[in-house]
C-alpha cells in the first residue's frame, strides 16, 4: 500500500443521518460504526444499513468489532454498509487473519498502547496479517473512545519506522484542539476520533467534527 500522501481522518462511533452527513460533508475520509452492545456508540444492524447508504463510495466505511464471532460479522456485512473491519479487542494474529479470509475486507487492528512495548509487540505481531493498524490509548473502560490520550513519543521507536508503508492511524483523546499537536509529534498520516467530537457522551456533534475536520485539513 503506498504512504498517505495527507493527513486524513476518521470520524468514529456515528449513530444518525446528520452526523453522518456531517462527516462527510466536512472532509472525512474514513466513517466508523460501532458494533459493540456496551458502547453508548453501538448502532443496531438497520441502523448500520441505512447510515451505510448516506456515505459515497469516495469514503470508506469501518465496522468497528470486539472478539466478534462468525455470526455476528456475517450478520453485519450483509447489510453491505462496511469496507473495512476494525478490531479492537483481544483478536489473536490468527484470528484477524481467519477474519481476513473469511470476509474478505480488508481488516484494521488496533494496539492497545501504554508503553513501547506495547507498540513494539503489536507491530511485531499483526504488522504482516492486517491491512492496517491504530495506536490507541490503554487505559480506559471501553476499548476505545474513552477521551485518553498516551504518550505520543512512543510512537517514534524503531517498530513504527519499520512498517514501512503499512498504514496506521493514531487514536485516543484526539479534539480539535490537540490534533495538530499529536500529528506534529507522531507523524502520523490518519487520526481517528469520537469522544473529541461529542456534545455528550455517546452524541456526536455536527459543530465539533467541523471543526475537527477543518484543523486536519489545515495540517
Amino acid at each position: 500500500m503506498a504512504v498517505e500522501a495527507q493527513v486524513g481522518a476518521k470520524i468514529c462511533g456515528l449513530s444518525t443521518p446528520e452526523t453522518v452527513d456531517a462527516a462527510v460533508r466536512f472532509g472525512a475520509r474514513f466513517v466508523g460504526f460501532v458494533t459493540y452492545p456496551k458502547s453508548p456508540r453501538h448502532i443496531s444492524t438497520e441502523t448500520m444499513r441505512s447510515l451505510g447508504q448516506r456515505v459515497p463510495k469516495e469514503v470508506t466505511r469501518v465496522g468497528l468489532f470486539v472478539d466478534p464471532d462468525d455470526a455476528l460479522l456475517d450478520e453485519k456485512l450483509a447489510t453491505g454498509a462496511l469496507d473495512l473491519l476494525q478490531l479492537h479487542g483481544s483478536e489473536t494474529p490468527g484470528r484477524v487473519a481467519a477474519i481476513r479470509r473469511r470476509t474478505g475486507l480488508p481488516v484494521m487492528k488496533a494496539i492497545k498502547v501504554a508503553a513501547v512495548e506495547d507498540v513494539e509487540r503489536g507491530v511485531a505481531a499483526y504488522s504482516g496479517v492486517a491491512d492496517r493498524l491504530m495506536f490507541d490509548a490503554a487505559e480506559g473502560t471501553l476499548p476505545g473512545g474513552n477521551a485518553r490520550t498516551f504518550d505520543w513519543t512512543v510512537l517514534s521507536s524503531r517498530a513504527v519506522k519499520g512498517m514501512g508503508p503499512l498504514p496506521w492511524f493514531l487514536a485516543g483523546g484526539l479534539t480539535p484542539a490537540n490534533v495538530a499537536e499529536a500529528v506534529r509529534v507522531t507523524g502520523a498520516r490518519l487520526v481517528d476520533v469520537s469522544s473529541g467530537v461529542e456534545g455528550s457522551r455517546g452524541v456526536k456533534s455536527v459543530d465539533l467534527i467541523r471543526a475537527f475536520l477543518d484543523r486536519v485539513k489545515a495540517l
